[in-house]
């Protein structure tokens, strides 16, 4: 068990081909990576799975899989703030996904060195934030979810069925949050009705 703190591995990917990548730890989480790998849709996307204690978190755009893993309870805001990070300072270094083939292979795997230094300073604003973390989770509920890994090995699951899912708990969601509304407003006049009909009947 892996006694570093915040986040102890992550990835670049393209094409389930590691370009770079950093690990703060001795354990090795490459076979669990490849399995998530293998499933990422082509999309757009970002989503959290939930191994061992662990959540492997990830954002795929234009091609590239940048993927972290991180203790369960660090929660999901500051992997993902550090996965947009190392997206935008990946994109700025190597703009053209295209001519990602045709670079030297150490050329992309300098880019390690960055990860390693992000690791660490995301790990150490994790420690130090608490508070904010707590907040984070709450706002990133609305679009990450998360999936147990060894429940999509066993039946399979597909990414797009897991979509569907989160979609229907949105509708779902929009729907209550539209009665709760309509019960408040519903209450509040039956309230000025009952306190106009109090006032009269003291005039009286």
């Amino acid at each position: 068990m892996s006694s570093v703190e915040g986040i102890l591995y992550t990835v670049v990917a393209r094409n389930k081909a590691v370009l770079a990548e950093y690990n703060a730890t001795s354990t090795q989480y490459s076979q669990v990576v490849k399995t998530i790998l293998e499933r990422i849709p082509p999309n757009n996307s970002k989503l959290s799975y939930a191994y061992d204690r662990n959540l492997y978190h990830y954002i795929s755009e234009n091609g590239v899989v940048f993927l972290c893993v991180a203790k369960e309870k660090f929660g999901r805001r500051i992997p993902f703030t550090f996965l947009h990070e190392i997206k935008s300072q990946f994109f700025s270094r190597f703009p053209s996904v295209e001519e990602l083939d045709t670079l030297p292979k150490n050329t992309i795997l300098s880019f390690s060195e960055i990860l390693s230094r992000e690791m660490t300073h995301y790990s150490r604003d994790l420690s130090a934030d608490p508070i904010r973390q707590v907040q984070g989770e709450i706002s990133q509920v609305k679009d990450i979810m998360v999936q147990n890994i060894e429940r999509v090995l066993e039946r399979g699951d597909r990414i797009d069925s897991l979509v569907d899912k989160t979609n229907n708990l949105n509708t779902a969601a929009f729907a209550f949050r539209k009665r709760s509304t309509a019960l408040k407003r519903k209450l509040w006049w039956k309230n000025q009705k009952l306190m106009a009909m109090l006032i009269s009947s003291i005039i009286v």
